[in-house]
């Protein structure tokens, strides 16, 4: 027989340990104005690859006042000037909108591109690079093939 509330209660205590250890749905916002300077830029910038590098969410925010809500094409190019910085650390989860009078961007770490093997040819050893002399150098023959399915040694 199997207790159900006991098992309730386990399932329920893995669920909740399973949730101390997962890290998600961390969105940082780094905000910006029109008019921001390059070294500004910059530190913004490289905040953002930080905050990247760590495997956060980033919403990119570009704060409009006053008149500079008649000229977004302004934040645009200001957001524009940020994602070439970001291009390589980055992936664009979601393109630039105006949300009020913020012109936004969400951006999502960029995924690593994979080594190449170093061996390009199957999966045949290079030449002397543990065969042994004298065996053939594509694999194993005939005879130790049935010795090693056999068990017998």
């Amino acid at each position: 027989m199997l207790d159900y509330g006991k098992y309730k209660y386990q399932q329920a205590k893995r669920e909740r340990d399973a949730r101390k250890h997962q890290r998600g749905g961390m969105i940082h916002e780094v905000r910006m104005r029109p008019r921001i300077g390059k070294a500004d830029m910059d530190r913004k910038v490289s905040l953002v690859e930080r905050l990247l590098g760590e495997g956060d969410k980033v919403k990119l925010a570009v704060m409009f006042r006053g008149r500079e809500m008649s000229h977004p094409e302004i934040g645009r190019e200001v957001l524009q000037r940020a994602l070439e910085g970001l291009n390589e650390a980055a992936v664009v989860e979601k393109p630039p909108s105006m949300e009020g009078r913020f012109l936004t961007v969400i951006l999502t770490p960029g995924v690593k591109k994979a080594a190449p093997k170093a061996k390009t040819e199957g999966d045949a050893p290079a030449e002397g690079a543990g065969v042994p002399a004298g065996s053939p150098a594509g694999g194993t023959s005939g005879a130790v093939a049935e010795q090693t399915t056999d068990g017998e040694g």
